[in-house]
């Protein structure tokens, strides 16, 4: 799902882009606007970083973002007849994101190409997101410049604009921190952590993109979604001791309930967490999970509160990422701000547990009067494989703050 100017344009909501939807916006004469650049052909490969295609993706990220779609002749800023954009291949697409990095300071990154079409009507749809990162510079030799959209014309900024887009970037940095502060207090708020050690994970969008309330069938299937992602990121075989230990996941209802601006998943009836498990699904597509990993059932009669096995933080990081992966897929959202801490207020450090000869082992564990939060900025649409190692590593992090450096439960597989 995806809104874009072609969507606003033709009066409808976010739905995917196809050629009919091309084909009714060329019948409808729609005309440039700031989101929205006609290109009749797609520059050469082999001079993309020095043609136009930079400057138009820089001016639409300092502009709010918007598409540029290649294969549409347009007439007075018009679209008037689809036409063939020119050669177009897995590796052309490649040189397109590259020339988003490579030619840009700083980088544009999250492009997402469509191909609409075939032959004569080939055509190439280029989603530039909107970006905190502003304003992005072009270089050319040794000079630099800013572009931007003025209505469906590309301008340079003044040095007046680009000192208030920088000004604007410092304040949304600072924004988006209170948010996520703000979403952290909120989860954690209202949990007894003085007597079980609570994992408190929440995932916010960077730019969020989704302008609509998520349905209760649309919370079901992002459920279904990460149940199938989670067991892929913290999966474990029959000889590892931890074979059979509950994900958050496993243990609540995937009948979500209604909350404020969200959908909220509460605890089932059986398993390790009963009772100690939520996860929530925003429509702004942020995600949460407040759980208890402290004094679960063990090979030991006295586990106590503060006292943590290693895997119930790996399956409980998985679970969330899981949740973030499956909702940004849902609400066409890409980078995320994430933060992972585990709330104790007892008297007693917290000790970290992992498993040594099938036994719980303490021996590495080095003793925490404080976990100190772990922040991450992590493209919840980048490939599978490199979401899974940024999930070992966000892991890798909180486990290392114990004095703990295996993982048992988070193995993603090797990079080609």
């Amino acid at each position: 799902m995806t809104f874009t100017a072609l969507h606003r344009a033709l009066g409808l909501g976010p739905a995917p882009l196809t050629d009919e939807l091309l084909d009714e916006a060329v019948a409808n004469g729609v005309t440039e606007t700031s989101d929205l650049d006609w290109k009749s052909a797609l520059p050469k490969a082999k001079d993309l970083s020095q043609s136009d295609f930079p400057k138009d993706v820089a001016a639409m990220a300092n502009s709010g973002g918007g598409v540029i779609i290649f294969g549409v002749r347009e007439s007075q800023k018009a679209a008037v007849e689809r036409v063939n954009a020119g050669e177009f291949d897995e590796g052309y697409e490649r040189s397109l994101l590259s020339a988003a990095i490579t030619a840009i300071s700083p980088p544009v990154f999250g492009l997402t190409v469509h191909q609409l079409g075939s032959g004569d009507k080939l055509a190439i749809v280029v989603e530039v997101p909107a970006s905190l990162d502003g304003p992005h510079l072009i270089y050319r030799n040794h000079y630099f410049g800013a572009p931007m959209r003025n209505g469906s014309d590309t301008v340079w900024m003044k040095e007046r604009q680009i000192e208030a887009m920088y000004r604007a970037r410092f304040n949304e940095q600072r924004h988006a921190t209170e948010a996520l502060d703000n979403l952290f207090s909120e989860v954690a708020a209202g949990r007894d952590c003085s007597e079980r050690a609570w994992l408190i994970a929440v995932a916010r969008p960077r730019v969020p993109s989704f302008r609509g309330r998520l349905t209760l069938d649309q919370a079901r299937n992002i459920l279904t979604n990460t149940v199938k992602l989670a067991t892929s990121y913290a999966s474990y075989i029959e000889a590892n001791p931890y074979a059979h230990l509950t994900h958050p996941l496993d243990a609540v209802h995937h009948n979500p309930r209604p909350g404020l601006r969200r959908w909220i998943v509460t605890d089932a009836t059986a398993g390790s967490f009963q009772g100690t498990s939520q996860f929530s699904i925003h429509h702004n597509g942020s995600a949460t999970l407040a759980t208890v990993v402290g004094g679960l059932p063990s090979d030991r009669n006295d586990y106590k509160g503060w006292e943590i096995k290693s895997s119930a933080i790996e399956v409980s990081i998985a679970d969330v990422m899981a949740l973030v992966r499956a909702t940004a897929e849902a609400t066409g959202n890409d980078e995320y701000d994430v933060r992972v801490g585990i709330e104790w207020t007892g008297q007693q450090p917290l000790k970290i547990f992992t498993k040594y000869n099938g036994f719980d082992y303490d021996g590495f564990s080095t003793p925490l009067h404080r976990f100190t939060p772990v922040e991450v900025t992590v493209n919840a649409a980048e490939p599978n494989i490199d979401f899974h190692w940024d999930i070992h590593d966000l892991a890798q992090d909180c486990m290392n703050q114990g004095g703990i450096s295996c993982l048992l439960a988070i193995n993603p597989p090797e990079r080609s």
